[in-house]
């Protein structure tokens, strides 16, 4: 149940033992990486598996010296032996801290995408998050990466031996399918924080392409998070003559999201790189069709028989994809066809949560690093 139960210190002298998971920031917030750990948080005290949720500073991977101080007494305050999961957010950015819990502590790191590739970093500072975060995963007995894709990266490009390495892909929770707008000027949802990594200038200048055509765009996600990306994306918009088309809505709650998925018509999203696209399996839940960019694990996410890909960046390549669903009918209903199929073999998050639980116990029974 959530929240999970105050923080327990023991030693984790086996396997079901209390675990620490450590979050940088707000729990709440409302971004897939953040999701997905309070839903695996929340279905392993479901199961029975005491959790001691510790929140950690804001502000990871670009966090000041208080958010690190903060970060080492939450270390030092846990048991010899407690197994300890730290998303990716600040484990990369912490191998000294890793190193020096490693053979005290159960290091589990997970891994949404590596910190390099967000969008928008130059070619110094993505150097320098990638060569952080390979030594500091180098200290972890146990690797989660929640999509392949991720994992093939980090035994690829980060060293992490595959016998360390796990994939627990998110949940889903079952949802109906989508009612849809039952308008003449189709719906398109897109649901994304505004970051530059989502895409949404790309996504912005593709519609601004097709503007001849019936559609309405509503976009789901914090305006807060990237002010100025936020605030440039709002330029675009108004600048192109769209505002009367493209509504930029912030962050909605669960409610909230439930009546976007089910008024929509097409899933759009122009994301630069994904290391899942939760956002994705929550459409296809709802049978709705995709036009998207295929960056990271979008490809693995999205089943052809779902969705329209293109590459991301491509704004031209988009604006057509788009044009070519609204346009055509029965292109339209072969889409949603494949994603009502797709959606009845979704995992759950019960079975998300279980997978975790065992990448948990391979990590308690493993050597010290």
């Amino acid at each position: 149940m959530w929240p999970p139960r105050p923080m327990r210190h023991r030693l984790a002298t086996d396997p079901r033992a209390a675990v620490a998971f450590l979050v940088p920031g707000d729990p709440e917030t409302r971004t897939g990486g953040f999701v997905y750990d309070r839903r695996i948080v929340a279905g392993l005290e479901a199961a029975g598996r005491p959790v001691a949720l510790v929140r950690l500073a804001d502000g990871f991977p670009a966090a000041d010296d208080g958010a690190f101080d903060r970060f080492a007494r939450s270390l030092d305050g846990l048991a010899d032996g407690t197994v300890t999961v730290i998303d990716g957010l600040a484990f990369g950015v912490a191998p000294a801290l890793a190193r020096r819990h490693a053979r005290r502590l159960v290091l589990v790191a997970l891994v949404h995408h590596p910190l390099a590739l967000e969008t928008g970093l130059d070619a110094a500072s993505q150097a320098a998050l990638a060569a952080c975060e390979r030594e500091a995963l180098a200290q972890a007995t146990r690797v989660i990466a929640t999509s392949p894709l991720t994992a093939r990266l980090l035994a690829g490009d980060y060293a992490v031996p595959r016998d360390r390495l796990g994939v627990v892909p998110p949940g889903t929770d079952p949802a109906p399918p989508a009612g849809g707008s039952g308008s003449g000027s189709p719906m398109l949802l897109c649901v994304g924080t505004l970051t530059p990594r989502k895409g949404h200038r790309v996504l912005v200048e593709a519609l601004a392409q097709i503007r001849h055509l019936p559609w309405r765009l509503a976009c789901a996600g914090s305006l807060e998070r990237d002010p100025a990306t936020a605030a440039a994306v709002a330029a675009q918009v108004r600048d192109l003559g769209l505002n009367d088309r493209i509504a930029l809505l912030g962050e909605a709650d669960d409610a909230r999201l439930h009546t976007l998925y089910d008024q929509a018509d097409i899933f759009v999203l122009a994301s630069h790189f994904e290391g899942f696209g939760m956002v994705f399996t929550e459409a296809i839940a709802r049978g709705l069709p995709i036009v998207a960019t295929a960056g990271g694990a979008t490809g693995l996410t999205v089943p052809a028989e779902a969705g329209m890909l293109v590459p991301p960046g491509d704004s031209g390549a988009l604006g057509d994809a788009l044009a070519a669903v609204l346009q055509d009918a029965g292109l339209r209903d072969r889409l949603r066809a494949g994603a009502g199929a797709a959606r009845l073999g979704l995992a759950t998050w019960d079975t998300a949560a279980a997978a975790f639980a065992r990448q948990l116990d391979i990590a308690a029974a493993a050597p010290s690093v």
